[in-house]
């Protein structure tokens, strides 16, 4: 099945400053994908060019197969048949709900707008709002009428630009999975750049990671979490530290806390690697939160230096017996004090070692 979206060797500037350098990835019929990073990454660059707002500097955008851009050509906005959800909604005050989704359809009849208004409403969960105002309504069903107006076309890919940074913390993340069902339910291919992670996982099915105007890394979240591909990809997606480590062979890896089986760095393997000739590389080895358990029963003790209490469970950082440190997250029923020393073991499934 040929991609809805392409993305090849993309690069662009702003000035003598680059922003993006040969960033590639593609989009399969109804995926949804989310560039994910800090500011000034490149990632909303990227959706600017994909929207079709400037040209790139070199690579190519195609849409079904359709070239859309390329180095001094960008085929218009309102010729790609792209829907665009913006991060501040863009809604139009003096209209109605029902005439802001009804905004882009203008090649209908009335009778057939006001059929796709209503659907649309019915998708997003607002049937009975068509005649408020956007003030009228708060930031979450503000949000479903941008959706909603974005879908109304029936795009060949709708874009959204961090679609819920102005709403409550607990809110997007919960917002974000409702609209993913709604896009699943409709078949739509998107893709979102965003900053947090939480909405990000949420959302989409692969995402990118995106550092100094290059893609780090696209994959599953799960992917990302256990299976970072570089220090950077490991430090930005959740939470973790770097345990000082030495390579015993090309399948184990010893810490403070044991000898691990698993992912060895391709440095230090094959010919005249250091696994090979029994010379040991250093290495340093990702350790989660959710890797280290709490056992009264263990006798690897480690002190409490500090906790965060998080509702159901308190993430502690603790100290181990020879200096290095770890993050434990601990049901909040085990309320230990700071300086107590507690047992704990490792489970780790999904060992990741980057050379020293």
């Amino acid at each position: 099945m040929s991609p809805v979206l392409e993305v090849v060797g993309l690069s662009h500037r702003y000035g003598d400053k680059p922003v993006l350098n040969g960033v590639d990835f593609s989009l399969a019929p109804g995926e949804l994908g989310c560039l994910l990073g800090p500011s000034g990454c490149g990632k909303t660059t990227v959706l600017r060019l994909i929207a079709g707002f400037e040209p790139p500097m070199a690579g190519e955008i195609r849409l079904m197969g359709e070239r859309v851009s390329a180095a001094g050509y960008a085929l218009p906005p309102e010729r790609r048949a792209v829907g665009m959800v913006f991060q501040d909604y863009a809604l139009f005050p003096h209209l109605t709900v029902a005439a802001n989704v009804a905004f882009g359809l203008g090649h209908l009849d009335a009778a057939a707008r006001r059929e796709r208004v209503r659907q649309m409403l019915a998708t997003v969960g607002l049937t009975g709002r068509e005649r408020a105002y956007p003030h009228e309504l708060s930031g979450g069903q503000q949000q479903r009428v941008a959706l909603a107006r974005a879908l109304a076309p029936r795009p060949r890919l709708l874009l959204m630009d961090e679609p819920f940074s102005n709403l409550d913390v607990d809110l997007r993340e919960k917002l974000a999975l409702e609209v993913r069902e709604i896009l699943k339910r409709e078949g739509i291919t998107a893709l979102m750049v965003t900053h947090d992670q939480h909405e990000a996982f949420a959302m989409a099915d692969t995402v990118g990671v995106m550092h100094e105007g290059r893609i780090q890394q696209w994959d599953s979240p799960y992917r990302l979490y256990h299976q970072p591909a570089n220090r950077f990809v490991a430090d930005f997606v959740g939470q973790g530290v770097l345990l000082e480590g030495r390579v015993l062979n090309d399948h184990q890896v010893e810490i403070e806390l044991g000898v691990l089986e698993g992912y060895i760095p391709t440095e230090c393997l094959g010919q005249g690697g250091c696994s090979s000739c029994g010379r040991g590389c250093r290495v340093e080895v990702l350790v989660r939160p959710d890797d280290i358990i709490h056992d009264d029963l263990s006798p690897v003790l480690a002190e409490v230096e500090r906790k965060a209490f998080r509702g159901a469970e308190f993430l502690y950082t603790l100290r181990l017996p020879q200096g290095g440190r770890v993050l434990a997250l601990v049901p909040s029923h085990h309320n230990h004090a700071i300086g107590e020393k507690i047992g704990i073991r490792l489970a780790i499934d999904h060992v990741v070692a980057f050379k020293a």
